[in-house]
């Protein structure tokens, strides 16, 4: 089973959120500050390494899904992911030119798909899900987090996690 995180604001996050509210990350990220953009600072959102290690011990294939584009922003990613033991970090998507999301998304055909609401860049707009063809989203269960929230509250049992709503 495939399971396709989308990374910042979901699993990572920049590294002056660390000791603040959930909200004031919002702002922070909002703000597009320096720390905000240097993905290669970014640290692991709460537990979600533990999280997402438990669900590979299930035998889930990881899969990640960066809003970098650039050749050293994707870098940066794959370095965080790889620095902090992320299980499957090799397995990091991105878009190519003339490619949204969704595309990538589709591309892969996760049977979960797990990303945050978007809130400091403008909400449902610009997340990835709802824009999937909605053939394709029948095949694909959905789970959306708030920004900055993490994903420790999901289910630790891939059964209970193909339902969660």
């Amino acid at each position: 089973m495939k399971i396709l995180i989308f990374t910042e604001g979901t699993a990572l996050m920049h590294a002056s959120a660390r000791y603040v509210s959930r909200e004031e990350r919002v702002k922070q990220s909002s703000s597009k500050s320096d720390d905000v953009k240097n993905f290669r600072n970014y640290i692991p959102n709460g537990n979600a390494v533990l999280k997402i290690q438990n669900w590979k011990n299930q035998g889930a294939e990881i899969y990640y899904l960066t809003s970098s584009t650039t050749p050293k922003k994707v870098d940066d990613t794959c370095f965080v992911l790889r620095k902090y033991n992320f299980p499957d970090h090799q397995n990091l998507l991105f878009r190519k030119e003339n490619e949204a999301y969704k595309d990538v998304a589709e591309q892969l055909m996760p049977a979960i798909f797990i990303e945050d609401d978007c809130e400091s860049i403008g909400g449902e707009i610009e997340m990835t899900y709802p824009h999937i063809h909605s053939e394709l989203q029948k095949k694909i269960h959905s789970i959306i987090v708030k920004e900055f929230a993490g994903i420790d509250h999901l289910p630790s049992d891939i059964k209970n996690l193909k339902t969660f709503k």
